[in-house]
């Protein structure tokens, strides 16, 4: 049982609810997150506009695998969940694919520096070598998209902490951290 009160949608802020309708929109459902998220609308706004902004830049198979390699690194069973859903259901990751993700690689070597570079943003909490760059560079990411990977970590650690924290029921198949990839 979550440790925040995950509120029904009718209980939340005015303010939130047409943000949450499109969300709804877009995935059928208002998952948990967003009800839990949505009792802030300010943290609500500022997550959706960011993920909007995010959701223009770097491919959506680029996303989902950073999602589950920081939701992996971070334990956040709720986003690994998420995202292993969908990854599989909307960016068409295969299960394979999915498990490299979580352990922070991939089959396809421009994705694999991409990951490998946002767990090292992740681990290292920004502070990266020389050497991280020129990695990630020579797999042919610019600057502008360096920095949208930045972003997209930083991102997935909010809904993960915000995950943890309230230990939020998980809305999707659920997927452990904790159990091998």
């Amino acid at each position: 049982m979550s440790r925040l009160v995950i509120p029904a949608r009718s209980d939340l802020p005015a303010p939130s609810q047409p943000m949450l309708d499109a969300v709804e929109k877009q995935l059928g459902v208002v998952p948990n997150l967003f009800r839990l998220v949505g009792s802030s609308p300010a943290a609500l706004e500022g997550y959706l506009s960011l993920n909007g902004a995010l959701a223009r830049s770097l491919d959506a198979k680029t996303r989902e695998r950073i999602a589950l390699a920081v939701a992996q690194a971070n334990g956040c069973d709720y986003c690994l969940s998420a995202h292993t859903y969908l990854g599989l259901n909307l960016a068409k990751i295969d299960g394979a694919e999915i498990a490299l993700n979580r352990a922070g690689h991939s089959g396809d070597a421009k994705a694999d520096a991409a990951l490998v570079f946002a767990l090292k943003v992740l681990e290292a909490r920004g502070r990266v070598s020389d050497g991280d760059l020129a990695a990630v560079r020579h797999a042919g990411f610019t600057d502008a998209q360096i920095v949208e990977i930045v972003a997209i970590v930083a991102l997935n650690v909010l809904t993960n902490y915000i995950n943890n924290v309230a230990e939020t029921d998980i809305d999707f198949p659920v997927v452990h951290a904790a159990e091998a990839a």
